[in-house]
């Protein structure tokens, strides 16, 4: 992976960079995910102070868990912030490539979308 990753919104007006350690790098099938990103949601995650943040983010708290937040002008979905959690999630088709990242999981398998199947990748399947 490259020393610094950096990743932007749709229009680019929120750029983002991250210069710390990436893990649990997953895509989410769960219903909130999928209707906020149009299908299912691919992300990776880093220590908060890893993660800078340029450009006014809006977030939207859809549950107690977390907020999820976004572009206030393109829309584009970039964030997925735990309440107290020290890690902050990013999107992993922001970012610019090459990105050196894999997705290790699939989450939220069981809620997954009528739709469509999950393809063999061979990585692992949470319910």
């Amino acid at each position: 992976m490259p020393n610094e990753i950096r990743g932007q919104c749709l229009c680019g007006r929120v750029r983002f960079s991250v210069c710390g350690p990436v893990s649990r790098a997953s895509i989410c099938h769960c219903s909130q995910c999928r209707r906020q990103d149009g299908h299912v949601w691919a992300s990776a995650q880093a220590p908060r102070e890893c993660v800078h943040i340029r450009g006014r983010v809006t977030y939207f708290a859809a549950s107690d868990v977390a907020a999820r937040g976004f572009c206030p002008r393109c829309g584009s979905f970039l964030f997925w912030d735990e309440t107290g959690a020290p890690d902050l999630s990013f999107s992993l088709g922001a970012l610019e490539e090459p990105t050196g990242i894999r997705v290790e999981k699939h989450i939220f398998c069981a809620d997954r979308g009528d739709y469509y199947d999950i393809g063999e990748d061979g990585v692992p399947r949470q319910p």
